[in-house]
């Protein structure tokens, strides 16, 4: 797989389509990997005439891991962060929006639309702020603001989300450990079936398990603050998607960015929780596809 050096990490990415069309680029969320965007999620946009690119944030897939940084103590960081005292970490959300800002630079792509998932969402919301020369469209799914206060996990989320993790070493175990998760925090209108997750999860951690890496990823998010400030200067066409079901961050998060972002359009979609289902795959290609449409329709094809 190729990568792009950019800020001392190397970035593995993918690329489908045409280079000529529309660029979208995509962010995926905390511990997930490029393959953790839908194969026909992608073809649908590629369908609609997008250049498609995804990528593996630093720490996660075949991007650089920056196990210089050493493992986090993240029980100490939430402790911090629940007395609202500032917590330290070897890079925040920016960096990673830089990261993705990279990637264009690398591609010689001079405006993307932007799409993010979770904290992929975050780190897209900064892109578009920070860097609204780049962006063509901002696409906010299953995120947040990040402001104290906001609904949190459901008990049987924070339940799966803080049980001890199996040992690395044991790959059954840990295969076994994320399809509960995900069966816990996927959508309940779109359920997928055991044996399918359980394939995907094992693609997944053969292609990459780092979890100390995940940690660092978690407490970037925790060190960066939150963006309610920073949405509010977001100027370019954006479109929110959230599930009514989100276990994990509930649908007032989404609802919240919304309402930060001047004229964003909110898409509530019943039946979906936190993640990308397949019965989903049509519907937000189609969904996304629409919206980039409508906000690259004054700029030409290879902006």
């Amino acid at each position: 797989m190729p990568t792009i050096h950019v800020n001392n990490v190397d970035i593995a990415y993918e690329t489908q389509g045409n280079p000529d069309d529309q660029a979208i680029l995509l962010i995926m969320g905390l511990g997930m990997q490029l393959i953790s965007w839908p194969d026909a999620f992608c073809d649908g946009l590629v369908r609609q005439g997008f250049y498609v690119i995804r990528f593996d944030n630093r720490d996660s897939g075949l991007s650089s891991k920056l196990h210089h940084l050493g493992k986090p103590n993240t029980v100490l960081a939430l402790i911090k962060l629940a007395f609202r005292i500032p917590i330290s970490a070897g890079y925040t959300l920016d960096d990673m929006a830089s990261d993705a800002v990279g990637v264009l630079d690398a591609l010689d792509i001079k405006k993307a639309h932007i799409v993010g998932a979770s904290m992929g969402g975050m780190i897209a919301q900064i892109v578009a702020a920070n860097y609204p020369e780049r962006t063509l469209s901002l696409t906010s799914i299953m995120s947040t603001s990040g402001r104290r206060g906001l609904p949190g996990p459901t008990k049987a989320a924070r339940k799966v989300l803080f049980a001890k993790p199996p040992d690395p070493s044991d790959q059954k175990a840990v295969i076994e450990h994320f399809v509960n998760t995900m069966e816990v925090i996927g959508s309940p209108g779109y359920p997928v079936a055991h044996e399918v997750l359980q394939e995907r999860i094992a693609q997944s951690v053969q292609r990459s398990l780092a979890p100390v890496a995940t940690s660092r990823q978690l407490l970037a998010i925790g060190a960066s603050g939150d963006r309610v400030e920073l949405l509010k200067t977001v100027r370019v066409p954006t479109l929110v998607i959230h599930g009514a079901d989100d276990p994990l961050l509930p649908v007032a998060c989404g609802r919240e960015t919304a309402e930060l972002i001047p004229n964003a359009v909110m898409q509530e979609i019943d039946g979906m929780g936190h993640d990308l289902p397949d019965g989903l795959n049509d519907h937000l290609s189609q969904l996304i596809g629409d919206h980039c449409r409508a906000a690259g329709k004054l700029y030409g094809p290879t902006e």
